[in-house]
């Protein structure tokens, strides 16, 4: 998939994993992505799956209220 079509994946996953709205999860995924968290799948298409994007779901998820960006875990 496209980085754009795995970015929507994640908001998509966030809304259904977490029972968030799609403005909520759209706002964590640009916080992420403004942290340069998802840099590397940009950078690097094999890192684009599906099982990828549940477990980054799950950390853009697990920090989305931290203050430190850096603390992402890549």
């Amino acid at each position: 998939m496209t980085y754009e079509e795995y970015l929507d994946e994640v908001t998509t996953l966030l809304t259904e994993m977490y029972k968030i709205n799609d403005e909520a999860a759209i706002k964590y995924v640009m916080r992420a992505q403004a942290a340069d968290y998802f840099s590397p799948h940009d950078d690097h298409e094999e890192m684009r799956t599906q099982e990828r994007a549940i477990q980054d779901a799950k950390i853009v998820y697990e920090t989305r209220n931290k203050s430190r960006p850096e603390i992402f875990r890549k």
